[in-house]
């Protein structure tokens, strides 16, 4: 939601040692409930509209739960998988804002 994020292609080694599957994503270092606490006070949903995104909850304490410090950092997840030879980086990714007009 506020952070960047990459694109990453499988290696043959990856065929052979993870079944050709990688991490879809940095993981949880907050459980959706501390994430809930952690941000009271905080307007979160102004947080990405101040960087031009556009971020949608489907539900009371969505963008709560989904708050970008609940997320280890994901460039620190993508350099283990790439230094162990089971994926490449292709692309580094930003949110982005929607065009109004």
């Amino acid at each position: 939601m506020g952070r960047y994020s990459f694109v990453l292609v499988g290696t043959a080694l990856a065929m052979t040692e993870t079944f050709g599957s990688t991490c879809h994503g940095a993981g949880r270092v907050m459980s959706r409930t501390a994430a809930v606490n952690a941000e009271r006070g905080r307007d979160i949903g102004a947080e990405p509209r101040a960087r031009g995104v556009s971020a949608r909850a489907t539900g009371r304490h969505a963008l709560e739960e989904e708050m970008p410090e609940a997320y280890k950092d994901v460039q620190d997840v993508v350099g283990v998988v790439e230094g162990f030879g089971i994926s490449k980086k292709v692309a580094r990714l930003r949110p982005i804002g929607v065009v109004k007009g």
